[in-house]
């Protein structure tokens, strides 16, 4: 069973307080039931798109899943905390979609865009898109951001940003044999 302070916790608890069976969650959010089993038992580590679809249909914020404390506006975050973040938030282990976030409003619940400082590490496999409602904005910090849009796909290097609409196919990874350091601003109306 996950610790009380994972993702999947998170996401199970959310569920079971909205009265909600897994296989009705899988409908709601076009996600396999295997794939949130895993999802809720910390055996995968997402990126956005599934965790988006996810707090979707349970009616709640992305960051919802990503932090558990309230603090009055303004908040003010760190980027060096990141280390701390990692290890909390895969569970000690590099995480099976190359991800690692780190919430940067942590304890604004009354946020319209969820901010986050990921670092992204190389995979092998397949390259699968999502899609969801909303908005996306990612700045590179470090490395090479590999992005795939729809038919197009661009690498971004330390510096560079992109700007989407996220209901349009799409796959951000690390372009290189290095792992890429990212900010990443979702809105989902």
């Amino acid at each position: 069973m996950p610790s009380a302070h994972t993702i999947g916790s998170r996401i199970h608890a959310m569920r079971l307080e909205h009265d909600m069976d897994i296989q009705t969650l899988a409908q709601n959010t076009g996600l396999s039931v295997s794939y949130l089993e895993k999802l809720e038992n910390d055996a995968i580590y997402p990126c956005i798109g599934p965790l988006q679809k996810v707090s979707r249909a349970l009616g709640v914020r992305l960051g919802t899943f990503l932090d558990d404390q309230f603090t009055r506006d303004p908040v003010i975050s760190s980027i060096h905390e990141r280390a701390e973040a990692d290890e909390a938030l895969h569970t000690g282990r590099i995480p099976h979609a190359g991800y690692a976030y780190h919430a940067l409003a942590k304890g604004k619940n009354d946020r319209n865009m969820e901010p986050f400082y990921i670092r992204i590490y190389p995979v092998s496999g397949e390259r699968k898109t999502t899609s969801h409602q909303g908005e996306e904005f990612i700045c590179v910090l470090k490395g090479e951001l590999l992005v795939v849009y729809g038919r197009e796909t661009h690498v971004l290097t330390s510096g560079q940003t992109i700007y989407y609409n996220s209901v349009v196919p799409h796959y951000i990874g690390a372009a290189g044999d290095d792992p890429v350091e990212i900010i990443a601003v979702t809105y989902n109306p």
